[in-house]
């Protein structure tokens, strides 16, 4: 499990789900064409790489849509969050539930190891059924409401310069068709090429080698452009820093009244000399600074966006020249170079266990370890991108599997789930399937798997019938969590982003969840027959 969080980091460190979320959210006309961009894109994602990295990555960019669409964020947040669960359910590494049951079936079971695609011929069905009941019900259930922190939102406006290199992949193309024309909350105002100025330029413009293209937007639109392949940063000073570029981050910092800089310009004021970083762009009072970057004349107060290696922060915390220094979350320069390989990389570990010529463990090491020795991530990303909390979560389901199973509570509960259930295998199967529901709504999915797995193997084996339906059923009653905030990680995860309040959750949560337990325990035993 550990592994894939590694694995995820290369795939998010060489920009591939950046390239991939903005060409696919694109300017769509409705609310349903919209959810219909989010859901389809994301379950893709969360079917290979974990759920909570991918909604992470995604909120600022759906918030930032929503406002360019003119949508509220409350109808577009949830959908992302329940793209992810239901994507997850169609492979066995798309979520820590399924991987959590796959263990304790290999742990105590002769059943020996699941494919990664056994779960898909539930998942898939599930969660295309899911997919359009969002985003036809969706528009009526999902409230219409602003960000819960909306009011709090940062409006500061920056101004900043970015080129087009030589050998860029956007040489040739159109404004539109580099995706500079659909940006969240940054607009191009203008092209310098050869001296001349070329005034809002429109969708069909070209863009050339060596053109310098003004923007101006608020800082997470800025800290977008940082990731668009085949832009740098519009100064020569750039390339002067004595860090390599994916080993930088975008920092803030607001100019002291007692700093160096104030009445000089950034061209002068040799900044990359006394602090080893280089000025993006500069917002004052809220408001974009006009006139070219390297000519602006600083004054108290304005806030300067920097790139700096990741010591900056440290370095210059308590320096006087600043009043502020602060660095924005995952603001590192992308390794696009390496996107191919860690296609290439999670391709491989994909065949690799869906043939069966490597365990899904061994196949995610050796991935893991790939993204590493390929320069897709760096080793401090790695290890930071682990979530050792979610680690420690399977690890302790096993043990409490293990404790129900011999304590012999394991064993009573089968007798009344036999005694409620009547003897009969389908119904035996949803009373599994609503009790794993309702504890994963109230506690961690991981562990209401752990709790029900020795109470779904008892059960099969009293009835004398094979175990696989009540396997994957436990794997998608796991993962059905859509009525509460505190079931699943990315559900609170979007809770603040969206505005959201506990009925909410309830309101379209409750019949999803009604609809997906009808889907899976009536195919369940059609797929693997009892």
């Amino acid at each position: 499990m550990g592994a894939l969080f590694i694995v995820a980091a290369g795939v998010r460190e060489t920009g591939v789900i950046d390239a991939i979320a903005r060409g696919a959210l694109g300017s769509p006309r409705t609310l349903r064409s919209a959810l219909l961009r989010i859901m389809i894109p994301v379950i893709g994602f969360s079917a290979f790489l974990n759920n909570t990295p991918v909604v992470a990555m995604l909120i600022p960019a759906v918030r930032d849509w929503a406002r360019k669409l003119g949508i509220a964020p409350s109808k577009l947040m949830l959908p992302l969050s329940y793209a992810a669960i239901l994507g997850g359910t169609c492979t066995l590494i798309g979520t820590s539930t399924n991987l959590v049951v796959s263990g304790l079936v290999e742990q105590q079971t002769s059943l020996g190891r699941l494919g990664i695609f056994d779960i898909a011929w539930l998942g898939v069905p599930c969660a295309l059924v899911g997919a359009a009941f969002v985003i036809f019900a969706g528009p009526k259930l999902l409230p219409d409401r602003g960000s819960a922190t909306s009011s709090l939102h940062d409006v500061r406006e920056y101004t900043a310069e970015m080129m087009v290199p030589e050998g860029s992949p956007l040489m040739g193309r159109t404004v539109e068709g580099a995706g500079l024309r659909s940006l969240p909350r940054a607009y191009l105002v203008e092209i310098e090429r050869e001296g001349h100025l070329i005034m809002a330029p429109g969708p069909t413009q070209l863009l050339r080698e060596g053109d310098r293209l003004v923007f101006t937007g608020v800082v997470e639109s800025i800290k977008e452009l940082q990731t668009v392949r085949g832009l740098l940063p519009a100064t020569n000073q750039i390339f002067k820093l004595d860090e390599a570029r994916h080993n930088r981050s975008l920092v803030e910092a607001v100019v002291s009244t007692t700093s160096p800089l104030v009445g000089r310009t950034v061209k002068i004021a040799r900044f990359r000399t006394l602090y080893n970083a280089v000025i993006i762009a500069v917002a004052r009072n809220g408001e974009r600074v006009r006139g070219q970057v390297g000519e602006i004349v600083m004054q108290p107060g304005d806030t300067l966006l920097l790139e700096a290696r990741s010591q900056f922060v440290e370095h210059h915390r308590n320096n006087r020249d600043f009043f502020l220094v602060s660095q924005l979350e995952d603001s590192s320069s992308r390794r696009h170079q390496h996107a191919t390989s860690a296609i290439l990389i999670i391709a491989a570990m994909v065949l690799a266990s869906a043939t069966g010529v490597l365990s899904m463990l061994h196949a995610s090491m050796l991935a893991a370890g790939l993204m590493l020795i390929a320069r897709c991530t760096s080793v401090q990303a790695a290890r930071d991108s682990v979530d050792w909390s979610a680690l420690l979560v399977i690890a302790s389901a096993f043990g409490i599997g293990t404790a129900i199973e011999k304590s012999g509570l394991a064993s009573v509960a089968v007798e009344g789930l036999m005694g409620v259930a009547g003897g009969s295998p389908l119904a035996v199967l949803a009373a599994m399937y609503l009790v794993t529901t309702v504890l994963t709504e109230l506690i961690s999915n991981n562990a209401a798997v752990a709790l029900v797995f020795p109470v779904a193997i008892g059960s099969a084996e009293r009835l004398g019938v094979h175990l696989e339906p009540f396997i994957y059923s436990l794997m998608m009653a796991g993962s059905a969590s859509f009525c509460t905030p505190i079931g699943y990680q990315t559900n609170m995860m979007v809770m603040g982003p969206g505005g959201y309040r506990f009925a909410d959750y309830l309101r379209i949560g409750a019949p999803l969840n009604l609809g997906l337990g009808v889907i899976t325990i009536v195919l369940a035993p059609l797929i693997w027959p009892f």
